[in-house]
């Protein structure tokens, strides 16, 4: 790293950490103005839905080779290219007429947004020396759970306040800020090696990521295995990821390093980070349709009521930050595995009739676990790489985090729904004439069972009775996983060794 980069330390990580939590935000910004975009367009819901699969299927795709076009363009100048190409696109997506020109921009803005993410993590990683990468870590933490945590709430507001344009205009500004910081203060020591690509692993692993991303995302809506769509996205998917093992593991120069799953640390960390992010993303995707469809809460006061739980995140994050190097990073996992897994196993007791105070309460737990776990995990799997592999280990890392993502929210969806039939089959065996309950005065008066009216109030008791119990499902899933991640954490090394495999880096 050039010493003038390490001179502006700070201006630089306030440059790529904004950079990335651009990209954070804009996984989950857009996803309550499809409705508002919806009808300024004339296009149907399922139209509406390329609008996010394209962003995702495209970053799916161009993270992965994060680690090749590093080694082919240099870091800096790769870093500039996705600022300025992620910013461009962001303006462009927001002046676009119509439904194809979004979802073309939208797909360019995640090849463009792609990279800032591991990107960012290489930065911070190679400019701090190893006693200070925790604290470092702790502000990309903070920006990488923040983006997606406040995203709805920020994407609601601007829609509500101004216009769905303004989802994609708020990143243009800032995106010059961050350019213009970039090219004042970074410079990285240029590249010379023209590294060739595998092909057939990077196509490969490209069509099985994009196959298996479009599965989850149309699954739900497809019904997943009983459409022909599905099964055929699930076999290219299969396929190709089997192709791109066999080349993984044949090709003189594979476009995945094996020598990166030598690492312990990094094996059991992408691991860790995939079913954190499962966990995570999961919750978010749970959250605000329970508080608005089951609580009666509008949008607004759901993002004031969750938003404590952003506020916990970055408390601990910086806590957790200032403690890596100075606390065993395995007792640090274990409070944050168990704070999140208490907060989900509390949820599996909510009713409609909690008050918000418990919601914010919860949730700061959730904030406060998941905050402990980001920074140290993400030293722990990095910090022992060399840096010659470190932004190719980056980008994996962030691809497994991103898959477990849609994993998550696309399970937990068809959970929902699932249950919600099931749970709604079993309530109804006992709404009968048989029940004494149902000829209650008090209970006719408002759900007559011999009128159209009352059976209809009483389906859709019953409806909202289910969807809560599957709501409980779900947690009570997610407490389940959480916890089978404590074994994990003795995979870990110990402290010392990571520290000695960090000093050897930096040198």
């Amino acid at each position: 790293m050039n010493v003038r980069s390490v001179d502006h330390r700070m201006a630089i990580t306030v440059c790529v950490t904004l950079a990335a939590f651009l990209e954070a935000l804009d996984g989950t910004i857009a996803n309550v103005a499809l409705p508002y975009m919806q009808g300024t367009m004339s296009a149907t819901q399922e139209q509406m839905g390329w609008v996010l699969t394209s962003y995702l299927v495209a970053a799916g795709i161009t993270t992965p080779a994060t680690g090749f076009l590093v080694e082919r363009l240099g870091l800096g100048r790769l870093l500039l290219i996705s600022v300025a190409g992620f910013t461009l696109t962001s303006m462009l997506c927001g002046v676009s007429q119509t439904l194809p020109e979004v979802v073309l921009f939208r797909l360019l803005q995640g090849v463009f947004g792609a990279p800032l993410i591991p990107l960012s993590q290489t930065v911070l990683m190679n400019i701090y020396p190893p006693e200070k990468q925790g604290s470092a870590m702790s502000v990309w933490s903070i920006v990488v759970v923040a983006g997606p945590a406040i995203g709805s709430a920020v994407g609601g507001w601007l829609t509500f306040s101004y216009s769905w344009r303004y989802v994609f205009f708020v990143n243009v500004p800032v995106g010059i800020a961050c350019l213009t910081g970039l090219w004042l203060f970074f410079r990285s020591q240029s590249e010379n090696t023209r590294p060739r690509l595998d092909w057939m692993g990077f196509a490969a692993l490209s069509i099985a990521i994009g196959a298996f991303q479009l599965l989850l995302d149309r699954g739900e809506e497809k019904d997943w295995f009983g459409s022909r769509e599905i099964c055929i996205e699930a076999i290219i998917a299969a396929a190709a990821f089997y192709v791109f093992l066999v080349q993984t593991f044949t090709a003189k120069e594979p476009f995945f390093r094996p020598a990166l799953l030598r690492d312990r640390n990094f094996s059991a960390g992408t691991l860790f980070v995939t079913v954190v992010g499962l966990s995570f993303f999961a919750s978010l995707a749970l959250q605000p349709p329970y508080l608005q469809a089951l609580m009666g809460y509008p949008i607004l006061t759901t993002g004031l009521v969750l938003a404590p739980q952003g506020v916990a995140m970055m408390a601990a994050s910086v806590l957790s930050g200032r403690l890596v190097g100075k606390v065993d990073t395995r007792l640090l996992l274990a409070i944050g595995l168990g704070l999140t897994a208490w907060s989900f196993q509390l949820r599996t007791g909510w009713t409609p009739d909690i008050g918000a105070s418990t919601i914010i309460i919860n949730g700061s737990i959730q904030g406060v676990g998941i905050g402990l776990l980001y920074v140290p995990l993400s030293v722990a799997s990095l910090a022992s790489l060399s840096p010659e592999i470190m932004a190719e280990g980056a980008s994996f890392y962030t691809v497994l985090r991103l898959l477990g993502s849609s994993v998550g929210v696309a399970v937990v969806n068809a959970m929902i729904v699932r249950n919600t039939q099931v749970n709604h089959a079993d309530i109804g065996r006992y709404v009968t004439l048989a029940n004494p309950g149902l000829l209650d005065p008090r209970i006719t008066r408002f759900l007559n069972p011999f009128t159209s009216e009352g059976r209809a109030a009483l389906d859709a008791v019953v409806t909202n009775q289910a969807q809560v119990i599957a709501y409980m499902d779900d947690y009570k899933m997610l407490t389940f996983v959480t916890l089978a991640m404590f074994p994990l954490i003795l995979a870990f090394r110990a402290p010392d060794a990571t520290s000695t495999s960090g000093q050897a880096m930096a040198h």
